[in-house]
């Protein structure tokens, strides 16, 4: 059975559609990620799930359970951590996780085991008695996976949970999350980062509401019938510009110094590069693999219909 079954979610405010018809399957022992920008859905997504907010129509089963029926079974089989996951700066890192223990009712006698566990994978050992307000960005952050774990749920639901966070810090909360999932634990995860979504199983990626892919990141990269491009120039902004106008580019986007284009063959390479020169700009260009962030720029504006990035 899969941990997680979505059928036709929509959720609509007034005349927003947040999430336009949603359906997807996350297996046991998964790690999912559902990746997209800010306003594409992922939260409202990541809310139904949970049992937080009813859908405008469609169905989803969480640990079997359905969320239109059954929310609160859902809740008691579920951890969840928002993007502004509630700790108590008032409180300290071994309180906070009390607290989340007494709402959860954890029995007393599971309690001790649980938190020397939980403060050991996340290192918050030697802070267990630190005010949740005094800890830095990564460490509030794994405090608040500690909290959303005392319960030992079944799947655990993140929203954007290192957003904000530091690189480093950042690498030390996914490697957390492999370890949860040597323990059979279920992670669905929301992020912006096309990084962080390299490293799940599968992924859906969702703009504007609508999932328009869903797959193995790899599989993904081999969708594509496109040939990418990276192009080089003194000035970026106008070299983007102006190819954007040309009707041989079927897309692009600025990554970095470098801008990076999408054509259906590579013989029209040359005759931009010869028409970037006739208007007094050199540049250079090279062929490259798609990365999962060119991947997603280009179904993005294929869906849209538009060059912009």
């Amino acid at each position: 059975m899969n941990a997680i079954r979505v059928e036709s979610l929509t959720k609509r405010f007034e005349t927003l559609t947040a999430l336009d018809q949603l359906s997807l399957e996350v297996k046991r022992g998964e790690l999912f990620g559902l990746v997209g920008p800010d306003g594409a859905g992922k939260t409202t997504t990541m809310r139904l799930l949970c049992g937080i907010m009813d859908p405008t129509s469609g169905e989803a089963w969480v640990t079997g359970h359905s969320i239109l029926k059954e929310p609160e079974r859902i809740k008691e089989k579920i951890g969840y951590m928002s993007q502004r996951f509630g700790l108590y700066g008032d409180l300290t890192v071994l309180e906070n996780i009390l607290f989340y223990a007494d709402l959860f009712d954890v029995p007393k006698s599971e309690l001790p085991e649980r938190i020397e566990k939980l403060l050991g994978f996340s290192n918050l050992t030697p802070f267990k008695d630190r005010l949740a307000q005094n800890l830095s960005g990564g460490m509030k952050q794994k405090l608040g996976l500690a909290c959303a774990l005392i319960h030992t749920p079944e799947i655990l639901f993140l929203d954007e949970p290192t957003f904000g966070v530091d690189p480093i810090s950042r690498g030390e909360f996914w490697q957390i999350l492999y370890g949860l999932l040597k323990e059979g634990v279920t992670i669905f995860v929301s992020t912006a980062y096309m990084d962080e979504a390299e490293r799940c199983h599968r992924i859906g990626l969702l703009n504007r509401g609508k999932l328009i892919a869903c797959d193995e990141p790899d599989q993904l990269k081999l969708t594509t019938k496109e040939a990418f491009f990276e192009i080089k120039s003194k000035d970026r902004k106008r070299t983007k510009q102006i190819i954007d106008t040309m009707p041989s580019v079927k897309g692009s986007g600025l990554f970095g110094d470098s801008i990076h284009i999408r054509l259906e063959t590579f013989e029209k390479l040359d005759q931009i590069l010869q028409s970037l020169k006739g208007i007094g700009i050199e540049a250079e260009a090279r062929e490259i693999a798609p990365s999962l962030e060119d991947i997603f720029i280009s179904m993005t504006q294929s869906q849209e219909g538009t060059h912009a990035a």
